[in-house]
């Protein structure tokens, strides 16, 4: 062996952050540097000589791998592999292994070099995220039986009290005081109230449930909306504008609901003595298409840019805006199940612009 040979072995010797092996055309171990006894936990003396095959696990052997990589890299020039690898205590490491083969002068091979990095580490990491994805999926599901078998469940009651205060009312027709009367009212818009909590909450739930991933022509969309808010649109002097919105892949009933509750905002949270004006754009870059629905209304706090969002917030009382305080839930919920995610610009007293995203690209490889 020259000097250079000497040098270029003893620079392979010393690295410490990869495990640099030779072998042989068979597999048997050649040499062994400082970083394969840092990682596989063997000294020289203790594995040259030996095939390495002593590496792998038993279900890895069983299966040939170790031989199917060699003659791969016979057969390509070059064999790659990620997988769990076993150290000298025992103990599993997570390995990216490189295996090339090595020609002799007439062009047969005379054996392979071997680089192995422990990345054990990332795979933790990789695992944990999914175990934890895993976890929030079955809570999910957990939370959403319940919100169902629930909602359900309280219905029923719910149509009792209605009924009795019905009877209670024809029964006692001729009887009753004012102040009762004002009493018996105030159970039925509690109980209409409760009624409509309910049913935000199974409509909730079912998100995404029944949907099927179909091309939706955005525009089109808002004209059937314009159609089906005919009647609010006109009373209220509505004027809606759009321009350029795409064709998109996503869920059609969940992007209906979507830009039917956020042009109803627009409507419903108007300044008074002001006709609403709403105005929906989008824009596309890299495969992510990010709409925008502006209103003129009476804006939002920026405290309250992120609670919005959040099941049964409301901002302002019953008595001065109608509604469950569920909508912009719905709507975070759907851009979730776009790939996407929802956020408002918006200044007290200068209207508001909810953005939301449809990742087409994830959606498509879901």
């Amino acid at each position: 062996m020259n000097h250079e040979e000497n040098v270029f072995y003893k620079m392979i010797y010393e690295v410490s952050d990869y495990a640099i092996i030779m072998m042989d055309a068979n597999g048997t171990i050649m040499n062994w540097n400082v970083g394969a006894q840092r990682i596989k936990g063997y000294l020289s003396e203790e594995v040259i000589g030996s095939s390495f095959k002593r590496f792998y696990t038993e279900k890895d052997k069983i299966e040939q791998k170790p031989d199917q990589l060699l003659a791969t890299a016979t057969q390509e020039g070059s064999a790659r592999d990620e997988g769990w690898r076993v150290k000298k205590d025992g103990s599993l490491f997570w390995a990216n292994v490189l295996i090339t083969a090595i020609h002799g002068a007439d062009g047969r091979i005379t054996g392979f070099s071997k680089v192995t990095r422990d990345l054990t580490e990332r795979k933790n990491a990789e695992l944990a995220v999914i175990e934890h994805a895993k976890e929030l999926e079955k809570k999910n599901k957990e939370l959403e039986q319940f919100a169902y078998i629930a909602s359900h469940d309280l219905q029923e009651p719910l149509r009792t009290i209605t009924c009795l205060n019905e009877m209670l009312r024809d029964t006692l027709y001729e009887k009753i005081d004012p102040q009762t009367t004002q009493m018996m009212d105030y159970i039925l818009e509690a109980t209409q109230r409760m009624r409509q909590l309910i049913h935000g909450l199974l409509d909730y739930s079912r998100i995404g449930k029944e949907s099927d991933l179909v091309e939706v022509n955005c525009a089109q969309l808002i004209q059937q909306i314009k159609m089906d808010l005919k009647i609010l649109i006109e009373d209220t002097g509505t004027y809606i504008e759009f321009e350029s919105l795409p064709t998109i892949w996503g869920y059609e009933l969940e992007l209906r609901q979507m830009f039917t509750n956020l042009i109803t905002n627009g409507i419903k949270f108007r300044k008074p003595g002001q006709s609403p004006v709403v105005k929906i754009s989008a824009s596309e870059k890299n495969g992510k298409w990010t709409f925008s629905v502006n209103d003129n209304g009476i804006g939002i706090p920026q405290a309250f840019h992120d609670k919005i969002f959040v099941i049964f917030q409301r901002l302002h009382s019953r008595e001065t805006y109608e509604g469950t305080g569920i909508g912009l839930a719905h709507c975070h919920k759907i851009a979730q199940l776009h790939k996407g995610d929802i956020w408002v610009d918006s200044e007290e007293g200068k209207g508001s612009t909810f953005h939301f995203s449809v990742d087409t690209h994830k959606l498509k490889s879901a």
